[in-house]
C-alpha cells in the first residue's frame, strides 16, 4: 500500500459525536459504519496520517467543522457483535466481521466552518468526482484529492 498521505471526508450528526466530543476525547474509534462502500473506504483506503474533513450532517447549517487524522489501522466495529448496540449485526461473528473501523483523532476545528451552501458554490472548481455534492451520494465516508482538500480548507473563515 502506497505510504502517501490520502484525504477523507467523515460525517456525523453533531448530536451523536461532533468536532467538540472529538476536540474532548482526542481520538475515537469511528463505529456505526453499515454501508459497504463506506466500509471499504475505511478498510481498504485508509493509512494512519491520512487527513480527515469532519463533517456535520443533518444539522442547521451542514458543512465541514474540523480536521481530524486517522489514527489506527482497520479493525473489526465493536459495536457489530453488541446486541445492545444500535450498530449490532446478527451476520456478524468476531471469526468473519463484517464492520470495520478506524480510530480518528482530533487535530484542530475550523474557526467558523465551511458550509455546505459554500463548498456548493465551488462545485466546479471541486470537479465532478467531488462525492459530496454530487446527486445521490450519502455516503458517511468519502474520499477527497489533495486538490480539494487545499481548495476545501482555503474557504475556512476567520
Amino acid at each position: 500500500m502506497s505510504t502517501r498521505t490520502r484525504y477523507w471526508l467523515m460525517k456525523s450528526e453533531p448530536g451523536d459525536f461532533s468536532i467538540d466530543d472529538l476536540a474532548r476525547v482526542g481520538t475515537e474509534p469511528w463505529t456505526g459504519v453499515r454501508n459497504y462502500q463506506a466500509r471499504n473506504f475505511m478498510k481498504d483506503g485508509m493509512q494512519v496520517g491520512d487527513g480527515v474533513l469532519f463533517y456535520h450532517s443533518n444539522t442547521q447549517v451542514p458543512g465541514i467543522y474540523g480536521i481530524a487524522r486517522v489514527a489506527s489501522t482497520p479493525y473489526p466495529d465493536p459495536t457489530q457483535f453488541q446486541k445492545t448496540s444500535k450498530y449490532f449485526d446478527p451476520k456478524a461473528t468476531p471469526e468473519q466481521p463484517r464492520w470495520f473501523l478506524v480510530d480518528v483523532a482530533f487535530e484542530r476545528k475550523l474557526a467558523g466552518g465551511i458550509a455546505l451552501d459554500t463548498i456548493r458554490q465551488h462545485a466546479e472548481q471541486l470537479g465532478e468526482d467531488f462525492a459530496l455534492i454530487r446527486k445521490g451520494t450519502r455516503l458517511s465516508v468519502l474520499p477527497v484529492s489533495a486538490a480539494q482538500w487545499k481548495l476545501l480548507l482555503s474557504l475556512e473563515t476567520p
